[in-house]
């Protein structure tokens, strides 16, 4: 039986994909729509402040294309206080206005290859107090204007399997997958999170950057990475833009 190697855990993590209902949410008055997003920029404006006290951290973002309209990101301690996120929103007038046509649970997540690598030691209470550990385990959501989420699974088909080869082998693919994605560490934030026995896929990605671009590029040249031309299966990609609380009124209280 192959090795399985460990992993460093961190905050719990809700990506909430909401639907607009743009034909009822069109018949109301301006007033009416304007008073629904006020209360819901309030909803959103008290969440973030969990990242004033480091408990957390939440954004919201307008999403492009049919997937959805809106992406509420939620980074919390427990799994009870992100349902209660999640039950809080729904009390908000504006989700009587929506649905919810995905939504993805995971847990920040550093893989032990990565953290003995660049941390020097294989003591984890020494890890977790050492800070690209802390950074990724219980990260802040950066002040970048555009995000990508999309879920990932590691192949474990009939010709390859990624659960069957060889620990150092997996290692040495990661180490050059990093490598990769450390040559865009100036463009683009990454949070990578666990999802095995949590949600349909194994990790969820999000990508934060100041243009839109870098994050296609990153993608693309990670395509090539071993790891992902041989073992790589991805889901659905949404892309977005930050959403901040006073922005939302003017986002979606005035319609054509």
């Amino acid at each position: 039986m192959a090795e399985s190697p460990g992993t460093l855990e961190g905050w719990f993590a809700l990506h909430d994909f909401r639907r607009l209902d743009w034909e009822r949410w069109k018949a109301l008055s301006e007033d009416e729509r304007t008073a629904a997003c006020r209360e819901a920029a309030e909803h959103l404006a008290s969440v973030e402040g969990a990242a004033r006290t480091g408990t957390g951290a939440s954004a919201a973002f307008a999403i492009l294309g049919h997937k959805a309209d809106l992406m509420l990101l939620h980074l919390r301690p427990t799994l009870e206080e992100l349902s209660a996120l999640e039950r809080a929103f729904e009390q908000t007038r504006l989700a009587d206005f929506t649905t919810q046509p995905y939504s993805y649970l995971s847990v920040t997540e550093l893989s032990l290859y990565e953290a003995y690598a660049r941390g020097g030691t294989e003591d984890v209470e020494a890890l977790m107090q050492q800070p690209f550990v802390r950074r990724r385990l219980f990260p802040a959501i950066p002040d970048m204007p555009y995000v990508c989420f999309y879920p990932m699974n590691k192949r474990r088909g009939e010709s390859v399997n990624w659960y069957a080869a060889d620990f150092e082998e997996r290692r040495r693919m990661m180490r050059e997958h990093g490598a990769t994605g450390r040559k865009y560490a100036d463009r683009v934030q990454q949070m990578i999170t666990g999802s095995t026995g949590l949600d349909d896929w194994e990790w969820g990605i999000t990508l934060f950057a100041r243009d839109a671009l870098a994050i296609k590029k990153l993608v693309y040249e990670m395509r090539f990475d071993e790891v992902s031309a041989k073992y790589g299966e991805f889901g659905p990609f949404f892309l977005g833009t930050r959403l901040l609380p006073d922005q939302l009124a003017a986002s979606l209280a005035r319609v054509p």
